[in-house]
């Protein structure tokens, strides 16, 4: 980190969004997993209504959800701690705003 008189410097991140991406992609859930050197993030959409399926081992009935990830987001360990926290403040924002305890899904 850059230094001056020994404080080091804040830094300002500026984000820019490319025409192609700025409407974004609705993603009615998302998946965590993680690898080897990062967090994965898959946002994903349903692609047909949900189903009674029957699993062929057990014969246990489950709904079955067909879905496509429209979005593969890899991030580096150090940055979950502020992913999360950005997202309970914007969840804690929307609250106050909306007066609305858990999001319509």
């Amino acid at each position: 980190m850059a230094k001056v008189n020994d404080q080091p410097l804040e830094h300002r991140v500026e984000i820019a969004v490319t025409p192609e991406k700025e409407v974004g992609e609705y993603a009615s859930f998302a998946s965590v997993w993680r690898a080897q050197d990062c967090f994965v993030i898959d946002f994903a959409t349903e692609v047909r209504p949900p189903e009674v399926s029957e699993d062929p081992d057990s014969s246990t009935r489950y709904v079955h959800v067909p879905a496509r990830v429209v979005a593969r987001v890899r991030i580096p360990p150090g940055q979950v701690w502020e992913l999360m926290k950005a997202l309970e403040q914007n969840l804690s924002a929307y609250e106050r705003e909306t007066g609305g305890g858990e999001a319509e899904a």
